[in-house]
Parts: structure tokens; sequence; C-alpha cells
């Protein structure tokens, strides 16, 4: 399988995208830097998921993963919108509720890919996207709803290479997990819009998301459960090297009303 999937490419000013590289859609990266140049890491420190997360989707084509996703009701799947810009059905499926992303869980098609109209490509915010699957699925969806207030713990989930140079070793395909908090928006200084992007920290100054883990999500417990708060998106810091600053995400939980009035109410069911 190709590695490829969040290459960081340097936004007209504003920072690192952790865009989609050679995935169906063009990524998200500035004109002077080829997006398909890179390959595709994923999160920095993390571990083997614990447990099993059925909302947890791979977005894959012909080579295979290229982004994450999450599932949102039994037809949709949350994303990056850097990940499916460009796209069309049937340009890439879904594979659902499996921690191994080469095999296992529910497998469909797409017949509709939503980048938000705000998203550009050339500047930050706006990086969300929904998938609709050609076939309802089984496994039980996410909620988008829960703090997003600096401070709140959370956990990143992805998959990709565990080394933070771009092209720097093989990535894996069992699920990483890490557990972070967000921070203040002031701590990313990749031109962070605080009212739709969340400011993530790097434990240890050394972990966190990376290339290939766009799109996928970020998630704080509720009870025995979780609940999404955020969409992978870019760095936080202008550095290619990964984990050395904040990662920046898109707050899914501001997007609710247009997810909503885009699914016909998919957060409701």
């Amino acid at each position: 399988m190709r590695a490829r999937s969040l290459v960081v490419g340097l936004l007209a000013g504003a920072g690192l995208v952790l865009a989609s590289v050679m995935g169906p859609a063009a990524a998200a990266a500035p004109a002077a830097e080829n997006p398909n140049d890179g390959v595709t890491p994923y999160i920095i420190g993390g571990e083997d998921a614990d447990q099993e997360y059925p909302f947890m989707t791979s977005l894959q084509d012909s080579q295979g993963h290229f982004c994450g996703g999450s599932l949102i009701s039994s037809e949709w799947v949350l994303t990056a919108a850097h990940c499916v810009q460009g796209s069309a059905p049937g340009d890439f499926t879904a594979r659902i509720g499996s921690n191994d992303n080469s095999q296992g869980g529910e497998e469909a098609g797409v017949t509709e890919v939503v980048p938000h109209p705000d998203y550009d490509g050339a500047s930050p915010g706006a990086d969300i996207a929904l998938v609709k699957l050609d076939k309802a699925v089984q496994a039980a969806p996410i909620k988008v709803t829960g703090s997003t207030e600096a401070g709140t713990a959370s956990r990143l989930l992805g998959w990709g290479q565990t080394c933070p140079e771009q092209g720097c070793g093989d990535v894996p395909t069992m699920l990483q997990q890490l557990d972070t908090s967000v921070v203040a928006a002031e701590e990313c200084t990749g031109g962070i819009d605080g009212s739709t992007e969340l400011c993530t920290d790097n434990p240890n100054g050394d972990s966190g998301a990376c290339y290939g883990d766009s799109g996928g999500p970020q998630i704080v417990q509720s009870g025995d459960g979780w609940t999404q708060i955020g969409v992978t998106s870019r760095t936080g810091n202008n550095d290619p090297t990964c984990a050395t600053g904040p990662s920046i995400y898109t707050n899914a939980v501001a997007y609710t009303d247009w997810i909503n009035e885009t699914t016909g109410g998919a957060l409701a069911a």
C-alpha cells in the first residue's frame, strides 16, 4: 500500500496543512509545493488502540487508506475537507468499525461528497466535510458534542507512521490513540480561528497528529463512551516535523448546524 494522507504544506501565510496525499482528491497545499510529493504519517507518540471504536472510519482508494473519518449516523461519515475536496462518488470507499484498516468491520461505497462551502484550500478554516455512504451500516455512530474549552481532556485516533519526519518509516495498519487536551488558541501559531478550530496539545513536546491523520476524530470521554469534538486538520506551529508543537483540529461542535442541514438531521438520530 502506498503511504499517503497528511502532507504538511505551507498555506499561503497561514501555517501548515496536514493535507491528504495522493488520495482521490487534490490536497490543499500551496502552489509552491506539489501536494503529491509526500507520504502519510500518523499519530506520533501514541499506542495501539486499547478498545474498539465502532465509529472509526478509514477512507480508502485503490491504494489503501488515505484519510480517517468518523461515522456520525448510519449513512454519513465526517472527515476533513482537504481529504475529499475535488473527489467524486466512486473515487473511494469506507471501512468502518475495525481497528485494522486492512480488514474487518463494514465496507461501504460513497454516493455523495460534501466539503464545507467555506473551505477553499488556500486559507485556514472550514476544513470539514461529509461523505454519504451507499448503504446504512450497523456500526454505532459517535455523537458530535462536548466541551471544547481549553483544558478539556481528549483522545486522538488515527492510522500511520509513528515517526515525525515525512517519509521516515512504514505505516501501521493498526489504529493508534493518544491522550492529550485542548489548549488555549494562542498556543497554536498557524493562524487559528478560535471560534471554529481547536488548538490541541502535543504531550511531552514530542507527540501528536502527523501526516496521514487527516480527517480522523478528536474525542472526549462521556460516561462509558465517547463523543467527538474535533477533526484533524493541520499543524499549529509551521514546522514540517510533526509533533514539535500543538496541532490544529477543526471544531466539529461549531459546525453541528451545517452538519444537520446537509444531512437532514443526522445528529438528531
